[in-house]
């Protein structure tokens, strides 16, 4: 009875899997957030990315190769109860779900924005609309999810490659009325114009951008073969993500001078009206909506997946592990979309107050989490040497491992010595010691 009332349903196809993790990955984070990147550090951005980029795709690596070792793993955070004990697990799963909680209605009132452009709403009702829909696509099946994640993703994967292309034949001087433009790279004060301490704390926010492609070992519990989807996010389709964006920023930065980039707005219309594309503006924002619908679709199916297994693991109350006929977690999702319009609530009436310090208390969370992957794969690969023989491995252990998990934390120590980023730091510090003080002080062991 247990197995069958828990039970998820395997409706997930390959490609839905494949779309689920870029589009995890390719959010507002790069369509707007560059732009951040690009004022702090100019065209050596670009190495911000490839630094954070390098430290996510070892970690994803670091999951492929758990996940043939230990294929009854079904999430993301789970990786941590194996190598680190049950208070690993409950403290990863809080975490994880708790960052995830808050993405839901920072996208919510991002999307809200967006189509006020062309919906004369008041803003809480666009987005408590959004989340309703949201809710109501992931209460129909895993498959309605996956269907929509697929066409959302493939919108954006197709605009990034549009981009691309034409941006590239302008930079190559192809269409540039001047010729090339590599010229920028250099022209406005150098590479690195305000040095190289940018570049290295410019990682910091760049990190989080990046986060999302770790949603395959949970969306994978919901395919026929869990090992194999993990396997290929692990080996190919990060490294498709990261190409996208290390090429597209990199060419935004050929095709426009950098100084022109202003926080907060999207590089990439910036860069199409640059290149003559007057319509840019209008494009994108139709682009940035799908990408954010596309994230907050995604963060009600991680909220109430990741809050099924940890019911089903007693960290928390088991009456949201059950699931309906189509075998989804319909409590795990209601409670979870309940939470988000609290969330989105409380962005409307208090966004400098309230939920800029529930956006500050996630600032390093998720950071943490995969600082407890990393260290996880560390205790699991000396357990188990025979992991060397895999088809996915991680290379030069323990070395590159050791790298990865000394970057982690060099970049939390950025982060705490950066004055604009210490709050968030301190605020993160404060929710781990609310969920290691929750574990020993409410959960009860398990029997058995």
């Amino acid at each position: 009875m247990h197995a069958s009332s828990h039970e998820l349903s395997r409706t997930l196809l390959p490609r839905h899997i494949t779309m689920i993790t870029i589009g995890g990955v390719i959010g507002a984070g790069l369509f707007v957030g560059s732009s951040a990147a690009i004022a702090a550090a100019g065209p050596a951005a670009l190495l911000s990315y490839i630094l954070a980029g390098t430290i996510v795709f070892i970690v994803m690596r670091m999951l492929g190769e758990m996940a043939i070792t230990h294929p009854g793993v079904r999430t993301f955070t789970e990786f941590s109860r194996a190598g680190l004990g049950d208070a690993a697990g409950f403290i990863a799963g809080w975490l994880y779900w708790y960052f995830w909680i808050v993405v839901v209605p920072i996208e919510a009132i991002a999307g809200a924005q967006i189509l006020q452009q062309w919906i004369d709403l008041p803003m809480w009702q666009i987005g408590l609309a959004l989340m309703a829909v949201m809710t109501a696509v992931n209460l129909l099946s895993a498959r309605s999810y996956g269907e929509f994640e697929f066409w959302f993703s493939s919108i954006k994967v197709a605009a990034i490659i549009a981009f691309i292309l034409v941006a590239a034949a302008f930079a190559f001087g192809l269409t540039s009325p001047d010729g090339a433009t590599f010229a920028n790279l250099t022209d406005h004060g150098g590479f690195a114009p305000k040095g190289w301490v940018p570049v290295v704390a410019t990682v910091t926010t760049v990190f989080f951008s990046l986060v999302g492609a770790e949603i395959t070992t949970v969306a994978a519990a919901e395919s026929k073969d869990p090992e194999k989807a993990v396997v290929r996010m692990a080996t190919t389709i990060t490294w498709r993500i990261l190409l996208f964006y290390v090429v597209s920023l990199g060419l935004i930065v050929c095709v426009v001078a950098w100084p022109m980039v202003k926080p907060g707005e999207s590089p990439f219309t910036l860069a199409l009206n640059v290149m003559g594309f007057k319509w840019g503006s209008a494009v994108m924002s139709f682009i940035i909506l799908t990408a954010v619908l596309s994230c907050l679709n995604s963060a009600v199916y991680v909220c109430s997946r990741v809050l099924h297994v940890m019911a089903d693991r007693g960290d928390a109350p088991r009456w949201l592990a059950e699931v309906n006929s189509q075998r989804v977690p319909a409590r795990s999702i209601l409670l979870g979309s309940l939470v988000g319009v609290i969330g989105v609530v409380i962005a409307i009436v208090s966004p400098n107050r309230v939920f800029a310090f529930l956006i500050s208390t996630t600032g390093t969370v998720i950071l943490f989490v995969y600082l407890m992957t990393a260290v996880a794969h560390i205790r699991l690969r000396r357990r188990h040497p025979e992991t060397e023989t895999k088809a996915v491995r991680v290379w030069l252990f323990p070395w590159l491992s050791y790298v990865t998990v000394g970057a982690m934390v060099a970049v939390l120590i950025a982060m705490a010595v950066t004055p604009e980023l210490a709050s968030q730091f301190y605020f993160s510090l404060l929710t781990l010691a609310v969920v290691v003080g929750s574990y020993y002080g409410f959960r009860k062991p398990r029997v058995g």
